[in-house]
């Protein structure tokens, strides 16, 4: 029997969810009639997502991710079978060509990784905003290994380097795992740390745990003139929420940053290392809270700086955790996953 193939986020996702259930309880499902294994439930199906053709959803019958390699993110990760997730996506852009010739940053949403530190821009690329080409506004070359995704960048015509993305789905957990590697191809020497970008809804509040030994004398490094709205520390773990009229940012030492949405928790790790110098002033996590009428926040996370030559190669691996909220109180809900 042939399974059905949907658009993602289309009604009929739920149904497939349903089927895939029903008939291939041991089976990945990748739109034809030849299931290959991949864990509990778990199957790959190509489809258009949001008018850009060539899209790939990703599900373990728990979580599943929506990858777009048209322009070059992860643009989804939600609860399987539901049509709706934490990340947050520019609906006005869909279907859109990113455009390298562009002034304007092409706003997608979703997840993506950038050069850092930020700051270096504007020395080693014609332009300091926006991002350069090759990490933000070029499509990538995507490709299947069993189960998990393979995403590969151009080489960026400054930097000299390649970016590769791996992302895979635990088999039996709500989690998603992505392993960015830079490659230095070409060009001067330069020194660049991996920069991960996730964009995600308006919360109700965003958290960032430190560590016991905090780096900076305040708890944080301040990155905007004020600081966020409903900005506190308490026993380790820094909250905040977004101001729908100025941007502002935090930067920290921390390893796991959460966001707390009205029903879902979505939890982001990618420990520090103990050695090695940080960008932006020593911080390895950022948040950004960004104005209306784009209702979004970031929830960053950058890795050491290395001073690449050609040929060099740098990863960091960050993991995505989503779940169902359990406590009313935001701050308890994350003290309760911390504690886990």
């Amino acid at each position: 029997m042939k399974h059905a193939i949907t658009w993602v986020g289309s009604r009929s996702t739920p149904a497939l969810f349903a089927a895939v259930h029903l008939l291939a309880p041991n089976a990945a499902i990748r739109g034809s009639a030849h299931p290959q294994p991949a864990g509990p439930v778990g199957f790959i199906l190509h489809t258009n997502y949001h008018g850009w053709s060539n899209s790939i959803l990703v599900s373990n019958g728990r979580v599943e991710a929506v990858i777009v390699p048209a322009i070059g993110r992860v643009m989804q990760f939600r609860f399987a079978g539901e049509e709706d997730g934490p990340f947050w996506e520019n609906r006005a852009l869909d279907g859109r060509k990113p455009d390298p010739e562009s002034k304007e940053w092409g706003n997608f949403g979703g997840d993506k990784t950038w050069p850092a530190q930020q700051a270096d821009w504007s020395r080693i690329t014609p332009r300091a905003w926006p991002p350069p080409v090759a990490f933000d506004s070029l499509p990538v070359e995507s490709k299947e290994d069993g189960f998990v995704v393979k995403l590969i960048s151009a080489v960026d015509p400054h930097y000299g380097i390649r970016a590769y993305r791996e992302i895979q789905l635990d088999l039996d957990r709500p989690v998603m795992t992505i392993t960015t590697t830079y490659e230095k191809v070409s060009g001067q020497p330069l020194q660049v740390g991996v920069w991960v970008i996730t964009q995600l809804k308006d919360p109700l509040a965003a958290f960032a745990s430190l560590p016991d030994f905090e780096r900076f004398r305040e708890g944080y490094n301040r990155q905007s003139d004020e600081l966020p709205s409903h900005f506190k520390i308490e026993d380790g773990l820094l909250s905040l929420t977004r101001d729908p009229k100025v941007s502002h940012k935090i930067g920290t030492d921390a390893g796991a940053l959460f966001w707390v949405g009205p029903q879902a928790v979505l939890r982001i790790d990618s420990p520090r290392k103990i050695f090695g110098d940080y960008p932006d002033d020593g911080c390895s996590a950022e948040i950004y809270t960004n104005p209306d009428p784009l209702a979004y926040v970031e929830l960053e996370m950058l890795g050491p700086l290395h001073k690449m030559v050609a040929g060099d190669k740098i990863t960091r691996a960050s993991s995505y955790t989503l779940l169902r909220r359990m406590e009313v109180d935001p701050d308890l809900e994350v003290r309760r996953w911390l504690s886990r």
